[in-house]
């Protein structure tokens, strides 16, 4: 399936799905419930190259202080997954509105950021975000590793060219086909329509929040956090998930289905 044709073929400008034709892979998590399996995104990074010193786990509440307490810290990055609604779709088209299209490139960028051009592969793309960035990005086991080799290649180029690595990545497909092989017997097939979505969460080496998603205009910086804040404190969830959560609630839809996950230290 791995082609080496460019990922970006012409598309309306006011959406920002992965055009028709485009190759397909079959989501990690399961869309009635927006469930998500820590074991086999961590078995995923940990085949590409990531140390086993770092694991995804689930996070069972942001609110009740006990359960956040056998949540492992540092964590790194934070997995937010849910369907996308109107209400998300409105806020995202408001704010990307005026904001130009993202041209970083080069060492002096504050986060790497992929654009997604795969289709149902936005939780590959989160995986990225969280594995490719802040203090995980040095935890990267070798060199020669496939990850190793995808953030060095990707560093350099602009957004497009950054997405067409991904695109023609044979070790990324291969990888994220084992990975949902191990997943849900009942997933669905990987050109079906799914509605759910992740967005990442990272604190860069100068201390801000970025908000990575792959279908976005580029990556948000969510603003300053203090200097012992993770991903998960207080301070990051207010400038993160708490949005989210407080728009979709006021907007009433009655199905706020969502899961998050975290990049934290293994308790193996």
């Amino acid at each position: 399936m791995a082609d080496t044709t460019s990922s970006n073929p012409e598309q309306k400008p006011e959406t920002p799905d992965v055009p028709s034709g485009r190759k397909a892979f079959v989501p990690l998590a399961k869309p009635r419930d927006a469930e998500n399996n820590p074991e086999v995104m961590t078995s995923l990074v940990r085949n590409l190259g990531l140390s086993k010193t770092l694991a995804f786990h689930d996070v069972f509440s942001i609110d009740d202080a006990d359960l956040l307490a056998f949540v492992p810290r540092p964590a790194h990055a934070l997995l937010l997954v849910f369907p996308v609604s109107d209400t998300y779709e409105k806020h995202r088209a408001a704010e990307d509105s005026s904001r130009p299209e993202y041209s970083g490139a080069g060492p002096q960028e504050e986060v790497v950021w992929f654009k997604q051009t795969i289709k149902n592969a936005c939780g590959l793309i989160g995986l990225l975000h969280g594995v490719t960035n802040g203090n995980a990005a040095a935890l990267i086991e070798e060199p020669e590793s496939a990850l190793a080799e995808i953030r060095s290649s990707a560093i350099p180029l602009l957004p497009g060219p950054r997405a067409d690595l991904v695109y023609n990545s044979q070790a990324l497909e291969s990888a994220h086909a084992s990975a949902a092989a191990k997943g849900d017997s009942n997933a669905p097939e990987a050109d079906s329509s799914v509605d759910l979505h992740y967005v990442c969460f990272v604190k860069s080496a100068n201390g801000h929040l970025w908000e990575l998603d792959g279908r976005r205009k580029g990556p948000l910086d969510r603003g300053e956090l203090p200097k012992e804040a993770d991903v998960l404190s207080e301070a990051a969830l207010t400038k993160g998930v708490r949005g989210f959560l407080k728009r979709e609630e006021e907007a009433g839809g009655g199905d706020l289905r969502f899961s998050l996950v975290v990049l934290a230290p293994s308790l193996e």
